[in-house]
């Protein structure tokens, strides 16, 4: 078994001097990593079709942990995750011994998953896709708790290493994610060619940097909104975000290069399929951070201001026990595995819950608001929101706090179709969401945006 090795890194503790701000005024930034490569084989995620462990490696999973804190004080934790999801039971475990640790409110910490789908199974995230005998359930459980203390651990080795840091914040653009409902996979690099692809898209790619007192870059935080689904094979990698994070980190080896990712439940990377093209989207992405460091960046002043919402977000009319019975004869088996899986719900609970406690963070740097939503969330989002929350430089990501499902919007649930309703028995969700959807998540998101102002 490999031994995990935690790779520190933080500002330097000399004194801070800078000519554009005062002491009352200075930010402090703390980091860490880890790998978080599994140590064996063990059931890859992201994929129904796989139906064996892991093969191999081609670049190691990673966990990194951001500390910032304000001048007043007030502190978030930002971590991030090469995985696909992560699911609500274990979420809640890991944010609490974190709050408990370092005395933080729910608000004050963000999990963020690049949705890798080279990445392990972990807890009961995708719980009717995978046909596991006992063995196999037993390495998931195990290397959740792996996961778990690891992440406990580098937060641990961020908050030790806080010192003064200047904080920043711009925007890049990357164009390799395409609309995967409106373009057909085999067209599109003629479409492409053609200018003719069409659906919303998210090209932006936000930033949020973190400098010594000197100027040195010490800490890079972006995001896409983009499928991971480069590769599908059965080797452990970080895909597209892996290889943006590598290939920043090798430009400007003092830095710790984080991925949030954007609103991309509808995007895809095309073309796909060879590793070549994972390692060029990220050289896109690394281009793009470069580019954007290299242009006018905005300094963060003010305060840190954080908030956090689990909202009951209604299901449309649930199935009946008949419905569910009839189910387990299908000769889909993610149908039959996700009736086994709620008529043992109802039996224990006597009913199937109408809602889902759906997470909604914000986070305020500043003129800087990030919204860091749960589940898969569809790019009509990101687009609505920045366009309806004025008065500020708005960031939208998906993926956080607990991936239970897609989020499509209105018009991709009327749609119909993979994101608005199939994919939710590969969640072992009940059915798919009300008509109310994107409604509540906005209007939560508008108070929020109050409350952080």
């Amino acid at each position: 078994m490999r031994v995990i090795v935690t790779i520190f890194l933080s500002i330097s503790a000399l004194h801070f001097v800078c000519i554009t701000a005062k002491a009352d005024e200075t930010w402090q930034a703390g980091f860490a990593k880890t790998f978080i490569t599994p140590p064996s084989p063990m059931w890859m995620s992201g994929y129904a079709s796989r139906n064996k462990p892991s093969a191999g490696t081609i670049h190691d999973l990673w966990a990194k942990a951001l500390v910032l804190q304000d001048p007043s004080g007030h502190k978030g934790l930002l971590l991030t995750l090469d995985l696909v999801g992560i699911d609500r039971m274990t979420s809640q475990a890991i944010c609490e011994r974190l709050a408990q640790n370092h005395g933080l409110q729910r608000s004050e910490i963000t999990l963020s998953t690049s949705h890798t789908h080279s990445g392990p199974v972990v807890g009961k995230n995708l719980i009717s896709m995978y046909s596991l005998d006992d063995e196999n359930y037993q390495r998931i459980s195990e290397y959740t708790e792996l996961l778990s203390d690891s992440i406990v651990r580098i937060a641990q080795q961020a908050f030790a290493n806080m010192a003064p840091a200047a904080v920043q914040y711009g925007s890049g653009q990357a164009t390799f994610a395409v609309n995967r409902r409106n373009n057909r996979e085999p067209d599109v690099p003629m479409l492409r060619e053609a200018g003719h692809l069409v659906g919303p898209v998210d090209h932006d790619v936000p930033l949020l940097v973190v400098r010594s007192p000197e100027g040195q870059l010490r800490a890079v935080l972006f995001g896409y909104a983009c499928h991971a689904t480069v590769l599908s094979g059965m080797d452990w990698c970080g895909d597209w975000p892996g290889f943006a994070q590598l290939e920043i980190e090798r430009r400007h080896p003092d830095a710790i290069a984080m991925f949030m990712a954007g609103c991309g439940a509808d995007q895809n990377p095309l073309p796909r399929k060879t590793v070549e093209l994972a390692t060029d989207y990220g050289r896109q992405i690394a281009d793009s951070v470069d580019r954007a460091l290299a242009g006018p960046m905005r300094s963060v002043k003010g305060s840190l201001h954080t908030a956090y919402r689990e909202i009951e977000l209604a299901f449309d009319e649930l199935p009946s026990q008949e419905k569910l019975e009839a189910d387990l004869k299908s000769e889909n088996v993610y149908l039959v595995r996700r009736a086994a899986h709620l008529l043992e719900m109802l039996s224990r609970d006597g009913k199937l819950s109408p809602t889902y406690p759906y997470p909604v963070q914000m986070w305020r740097l500043g003129d800087l608001q990030i919204t860091a939503l749960g589940g898969e969330v569809v790019v009509d989002y990101a687009l609505r929101l920045k366009s309806e929350l004025p008065g500020t430089t708005n960031w939208i990501g998906g993926y956080c706090n607990d991936v239970m499902a897609y989020i499509p919007s209105v018009r991709v649930l009327k749609e119909g179709g993979y994101e608005g309703e199939t994919a939710m028995i590969y969640y072992g969700l009940p059915t798919k969401w009300s008509d109310n959807v994107e409604e509540h998540i906005v209007t939560t998101v508008r108070e929020m945006a109050e409350e952080v102002r």
